[in-house]
């Protein structure tokens, strides 16, 4: 692994567990053991590696998810694949993080609102469109509501004052918000398939988007 990859890695890494503004480049450098001469050949300054740590994680989640998805039988597998796989990224993130980036790191703050609104917003619509032409989905849904809704849910999950972590596991809450969310569009056929889905998830817990 070239040496700003091993930065980048590291500096995730850390940032993930102990969100950004507690991380100091003395840390990043020491963590990987390099001097900060060669962290500041590779990066400018904290700042730099902040927003290069979110551009990758956003294209990594971009295209991870678009992989997932890609063999969905149906608009309602889709949606619960796309949701685990985003789980799976940010189970171990510390909720301080969003809150630091969005406060103290605004070119990397841009870019999670470029993914947001481009990415995430965008699939979900496209989702929610199929899901109604295919009758999974009430036709009288608001689309746009509605996609901007289940991003919302997945932000509010991580905000302590509402969801305080002796409550429940980040996951828990995940699940629960986006089966909440699920089931309130679903139609009467596109219950039965949800069900199907749970049902099979249950037996085979190997299976389980969940």
């Amino acid at each position: 692994m070239e040496i700003k990859e091993r930065i980048l890695s590291k500096a995730e890494a850390l940032f993930w567990k102990f969100g950004t503004r507690s991380i100091t480049m003395d840390d990043i450098s020491r963590d990987i053991g390099i001097s900060k001469k060669t962290l500041y050949q590779h990066f400018t300054d904290k700042d730099d590696i902040v927003y290069q740590v979110i551009q990758y994680r956003m294209e990594q989640n971009r295209e991870h998810v678009s992989c997932r998805v890609a063999d969905a039988h149906d608009p309602i597998e889709e949606i619960l694949l796309a949701a685990e796989t985003m789980r799976q990224y940010l189970a171990e993130m510390n909720p301080a993080l969003l809150i630091d980036v969005q406060r103290h790191y605004p070119r990397a703050w841009e870019v999670c609102t470029e993914f947001k609104e481009k990415f995430l917003l965008e699939s979900i619509r496209s989702n929610l469109k199929r899901g109604i032409e295919q009758g999974l989905y009430r036709p009288e849904i608001d689309i746009e509501i509605m996609a901007r809704l289940r991003v919302e849910l997945i932000r509010l999950a991580y905000d302590t004052d509402v969801f305080p972590r002796m409550l429940a596991g980040m996951t828990e809450i995940q699940i629960q918000l986006l089966h909440h969310f699920v089931r309130g569009i679903l139609t009467e056929k596109g219950s039965i398939i949800y069900n199907q889905y749970v049902q099979q998830y249950q037996n085979d817990p190997a299976s389980s988007p969940q």
